[in-house]
């Protein structure tokens, strides 16, 4: 992900990319795409902002990794923009609370594909029609958590529009335990993981003779892109955290 973000920001003119960090860095230096000439690299953030000035950082990591980076960050008075997932209650509440200290803002979003966020916001717009729901999703086989941060924020859009719990009725008889899935507030969810998959989401409502199918693809992953350049340029404008990017889309 960190390629395709310096990809799209050496074709923004009114952003600038001027360090990057890599766990297992060695070099001092690493080329931009495009032959656009190259930028400090570090092992860590710490080192990194040692040796550059800048105002935010972008950050695709793990959950841990991405909460030290935050914390480093904010503590530095820089906004930060994350598209990490697994971040707990505490991460997030020590974000916000970092940021209105030092006057910053950050952003946290499950996914920057405009496409994923305008389907979170219809499941919030039709779930209160329908009694039914279930959401497949698939990504690649080195996806280290399941279900993703979008068919987890899907599942709560979706509540949140019922305003209750959806109807799941259990099977009489179940000879492969877990075979209808994981549930959040009756909502099923299915997790697949495998080669070949991006991103996948697809959501399944039903009532009284009807189904209604919603569903957004990851072709690849330059349909990010978009997202994280709105974000890096919105966030300047706040103070504290904002959870979701339909929010820096005014959908929310």
């Amino acid at each position: 992900m960190g390629q395709e973000v310096l990809r799209a920001l050496v074709r923004t003119p009114d952003l600038l990319p001027v360090g990057a960090v890599h766990r297992r860095a060695v070099a001092p230096a690493l080329p931009l795409p495009e032959g656009k000439g190259e930028i400090p690299l570090a092992s860590s953030l710490e080192a990194l902002l040692g040796r550059v000035q800048a105002q935010a950082v972008v950050d695709f990591t793990t959950a841990e990794a991405c909460a030290h980076a935050g914390r480093v960050a904010l503590s530095h008075g820089l906004h930060f923009v994350t598209g990490t997932t697994g971040l707990t209650p505490a991460h997030l509440e020590e974000m916000d609370r970092l940021a209105r200290e030092h006057g910053v803002g950050v952003i946290v979003a499950p996914n920057f594909a405009l496409g994923a966020v305008l389907l979170i916001h219809l499941a919030r717009l039709v779930g209160r029609y329908f009694e039914y729901a279930d959401i497949i999703e698939a990504h690649h086989e080195g996806k280290i958590d399941a279900p993703s941060g979008t068919a987890l924020a899907i599942a709560r859009a979706l509540v949140e529009g019922r305003g209750a719990p959806f109807l799941r009725p259990a099977p009489e008889k179940e000879p492969v335990v877990g075979s209808r899935g994981a549930q959040v507030e009756g909502v099923g969810l299915h997790a697949l993981r495998m080669q070949g998959r991006l991103a996948h989401h697809e959501v399944i409502l039903g009532t009284a003779g009807q189904t209604l199918t919603l569903r957004h693809d990851t072709l690849s992953r330059e349909c990010y892109m978009p997202g994280v350049l709105l974000a890096l340029r919105r966030v300047r404008g706040y103070k504290g955290l904002v959870v979701g990017l339909d929010k820096v889309m005014g959908l929310a």
